[in-house]
């Protein structure tokens, strides 16, 4: 039977639920176990897809097309499992589901109610992903403890369990363990707190994972164990790691978090397996080499708005051996200084995926100046939009080139809305989204990276390349290197005379793995590796 372990959080929000989930998932798979991430948003947006980077972050693609919380990279980077639109459900998502059911007349005119319809829906939604092939359901849940937009999903978890059994589910609860520098201790009450509020739910943590500024030492452990109902083995420190948040599945298996699940859930399970993981963690922490990368976006000081792309960068580093230095920067930045200024020192330039006009002159300029100096080059999505424009008004001579998405008055649209979204009206769930397959040109650098013909990878977008300017921009010297199955979408770019330019329309961070880091990055990270060799 296919066990259920759910994550909460208490106390203060940010305090690593994605990462502790993760990390759980990843132990019990190299113990042997079939496991599936799930992720549980209170807010009423049916999914992030329209929501603001400064409020959400990035928002993660699966294969499917769900637009996701990028929780789900975490899910998918720790584990290797492929998640689908199951796996992330919000407030707005229950909603609407149950919306729809009544207005069909599902509900034989009876008066819809939160208990017992709503949380009904929830239930189901964590059955969604059960197969007979699954071990474990890890399902996370948002917020907070005590949080209003919380609480359905919280009761619906303790119906879960009466359902289920206990010895089918198990709670892990995340919280805050603060320390008090004038009065030198750390302090339990706020956990106390904490899980009292889901004990008055009908919810008793069976395992608290503690994060802590300082070591919890044997007398702290004791006191909430006793205070809080849990065994003291199952009180798990986590503290901040040094170098990865890689290193944290680590942690927890140097104290037997794993062991304390498979045992209180009656599992039979092999011996742990983290060679790979460990070697990884090792490269990172040990790198001899060192690459300095460029990535000029518009939300710059959002770490969270390109999560994906800093963390394919460094497994691709240290697949080299390498540290890779992210230096985020802004294209408005560049619109007021000059490319040269700003960029003086990178030794490779990424430009990600983004929407709309503020700094796109900026992203334009820095562009041109990868393309003139021969500095690697990387554009996704947006990015290689931003790469044919350039190309267009530099090198075309086609000096009012645009796309479609920002001047619509342009008399070249190098770059133009695609023309099955054309009648779309709705902006949620709309654009062209999920994995894709696509044919790579022989000859080209991008089919050399990949070693393969045909590709499949994530997409997120509306607009595309002009086929109207395919002649010229070939006659050029730029490859329409990737092209798909029916030929009418080019899906990458690059340049022939140029050490390392690429750009393609997808999402390849999507699909990278700290084992296993994507091609295009580890291209990318070697040819910046091999610029930063030249300059010295």
């Amino acid at each position: 039977m296919t066990k259920f372990i759910f994550v909460t959080g208490g106390v203060v929000s940010s305090l690593g639920k994605g990462i502790t989930a993760a990390s759980i998932g990843l132990l019990l798979k190299s113990r042997g176990l079939s496991v599936i991430h799930q992720k549980f948003d209170p807010y009423l947006n049916v999914d992030p897809g329209t929501m603001n980077p400064y409020q959400h972050g990035e928002v993660y693609v699966t294969d499917d097309g769900a637009e996701t919380d990028l929780d789900l990279g975490h899910y998918e980077r720790f584990t290797g499992v492929t998640t689908t639109q199951n796996c992330n459900y919000t407030s707005g998502r229950i909603y609407d589901s149950l919306i729809k059911k009544e207005r069909r007349g599902d509900y034989l005119g009876g008066t819809v109610q939160v208990v017992p319809h709503v949380t009904t829906e929830i239930c189901d939604s964590i059955r969604s992903v059960v197969t007979p092939e699954i071990d474990v359901v890890i399902s996370e849940i948002g917020g907070t403890v005590g949080d209003i937009e919380s609480l359905p999903f919280l009761e619906a978890l303790r119906q879960f369990q009466q359902q289920t059994g206990r010895s089918n589910t198990l709670f892990i609860h995340v919280t805050l363990i603060p320390y008090l520098e004038r009065a030198g201790e750390v302090k339990t009450k706020p956990t106390q707190h904490s899980v009292g509020r889901l004990r008055e739910i009908g919810i008793i943590p069976d395992i608290l994972i503690c994060r802590t500024e300082k070591h919890l030492d044997k007398e702290v452990r004791r006191k909430l164990s006793l205070f809080c109902n849990v065994d003291e083995e199952a009180v798990i420190e986590a503290m901040d790691v040094p170098n990865t948040i890689y290193e944290v599945p680590l942690e927890f298996a140097a104290q037997e978090l794993d062991t304390v699940i498979i045992d209180s859930l009656g599992l039979r399970a092999g011996r742990r397996k983290l060679k790979q993981w460990r070697e990884y963690v090792d490269r990172v922490t040990n790198a001899e080499r060192e690459t300095t990368i460029a990535i000029v976006g518009k939300y710059s000081e959002l770490l969270d708005a390109y999560k994906s792309i800093h963390e394919s960068l460094n497994h691709a580093g240290a697949a080299h051996n390498a540290r890779v230095h992210i230096e985020t920067v802004s294209s408005e930045d560049i619109e007021e200084k000059g490319a040269a200024e700003v960029l003086k020192g990178c030794d490779g330039i990424l430009v990600p995926g983004g929407f709309g006009g503020r700094g796109v002159e900026g992203k334009i300029l820095a562009v041109q100046y990868a393309r003139e100096n021969k500095i690697p080059y990387f554009g996704i999505c947006y990015g290689m939009h931003m790469a044919v424009i350039e190309f267009a008004r530099n090198v075309l001579d086609l000096k009012d080139a645009d796309t479609h998405e920002n001047n619509e008055k342009t008399t070249n649209p190098v770059i133009n809305l695609m023309e099955e979204q054309k009648k779309i009206m709705n902006l949620g769930g709309t654009m062209r989204l999920g994995a894709f397959p696509c044919n790579l040109v022989k000859g080209t650098a991008i089919r050399k990276i990949y070693g393969r013909e045909q590709i499949s990878e994530r997409h997120r977008h509306r607009f595309e390349f002009n086929n109207d300017y395919r002649e010229q921009f070939e006659k050029a010297g730029m490859v329409l290197a990737g092209i798909s199955p029916n030929g009418m979408l080019v899906e990458t770019v690059e340049l022939s005379d140029h050490p390392w330019f690429i750009g393609v329309q997808f999402h390849p961070e999507f699909k990278s793995r700290p084992v296993d880091p994507h091609p295009l990055f580890k291209g990318f990270i070697g040819a910046s590796l091999d610029n930063k060799g030249k300059k010295k």
